[in-house]
């Protein structure tokens, strides 16, 4: 739920229909490209995002000429011991309570844009409007534009390649 329109001095009314189904969508962002790469799961573990971290390493060609860093939050799945990490992969964690950190966090707001006030009538329609959303976000040169500026900040270091 957003904000909603309402005549000066009502309460707005909005229908609520809760429930407990949901889906979890996974964004690999490289700031200065604006590629963002996005995995979608039926929930969240340890394995599913290591598979998740080998899609990210094949998908952005990690190898012993190109070594990538990845910049992650203290979820539980993130800072496992069973967690099993690519090579050529290394994963930095940000300090503790920090999210204002993470640049995948700015993405959400883009990727829920469908979303809002909707009431998909199953799981399946959910995965349609947040695929197609993702979609859009990598291939309009305007989505692209923003997710660079919403994820490049001023501190990321500037000498590194962008992913191909």
């Amino acid at each position: 739920m957003r904000r909603v329109w309402a005549p000066r001095g009502r309460r707005p009314v909005v229908d609520v229909h809760p429930r407990y189904r949901w889906r979890s969508l996974s964004g690999f962002v490289h700031p200065a490209s604006g590629h963002t790469q996005w995995h979608r799961s039926s929930g969240i573990s340890v394995e599913l995002f290591a598979s998740s971290l080998h899609h990210c390493a094949e998908q952005a060609g990690a190898g012993p000429d190109k070594e990538l860093v990845l910049v992650l939050d203290n979820a539980g799945w993130h800072t496992s011991p069973r967690l099993a990490v690519p090579e050529h992969l290394h994963l930095v964690s940000l300090p503790a309570y920090t999210p204002e950190l993470q640049p995948a966090e700015r993405l959400w707001t883009l990727t829920n844009t469908p979303l809002v006030n909707a009431r998909p009538a199953d799981l399946d329609e959910l995965d349609t409007l947040q695929l197609d959303r993702c979609a859009v976000l990598q291939t309009e040169p305007a989505y692209v534009t923003a997710i660079q500026s919403a994820t490049q900040y001023h501190w990321w270091p500037a000498d590194y390649s962008p992913i191909t």
